[in-house]
């Protein structure tokens, strides 16, 4: 019974709670940014590029049972010949460039609507964590930026 009990308070815990929601949130934020890179970035990608893919740009190490040649990856895979494939890490990498790119667009979009209200605070109305050293507001009882639990002053 005392397991029970101990796992309710750990379940129900703020930080559990919240690293859910961050979770949900991530996921969410996740198909936002995806959605961005395939729906936005990407036709103009293919514009620029011609529509060039690097999959099937590949360097065969050892060939296949019929030996070759390969016009195609797909073609070299099906032989099983030993084969590197940088063009699918070319594919690889420029992906994780364009994801970068949105991710930082939209944390910047997010970090401009945000920094007016922080602006605005005065800095007469703030205090220093105890436990982080960053500026909080004198009335709060919890610390934004380490979530430590502070005494509001008065």
């Amino acid at each position: 019974m005392r397991f029970f009990k101990e796992f309710r308070e750990f379940a129900v815990k703020g930080n559990v709670v919240d690293m859910g929601v961050g979770i949900v949130i991530g996921a969410a934020f996740t198909s936002v940014v995806n959605s961005l890179v395939k729906d936005i970035f990407s036709p103009f990608l293919g514009l620029l590029t011609a529509g060039l893919n690097f999959s099937d740009w590949f360097l065969v190490v050892h060939p296949g049972h019929h030996g070759g040649p390969y016009h195609s990856l797909l073609q070299a895979q099906a032989d099983q010949a030993l084969t590197l494939n940088f063009g699918i890490f070319l594919n690889t990498v420029v992906s994780f460039l364009i994801v970068s790119l949105a991710l930082f667009f939209v944390v910047r979009a997010i970090n401009s609507v945000r920094r007016p209200h922080d602006a605005v605070a005065d800095p007469a109305d703030n205090r220093e964590c105890p436990r982080c050293y960053s500026a909080i507001a004198k009335k709060a009882s919890r610390c934004p930026f380490c979530t430590s639990d502070v005494t509001p002053e008065a």
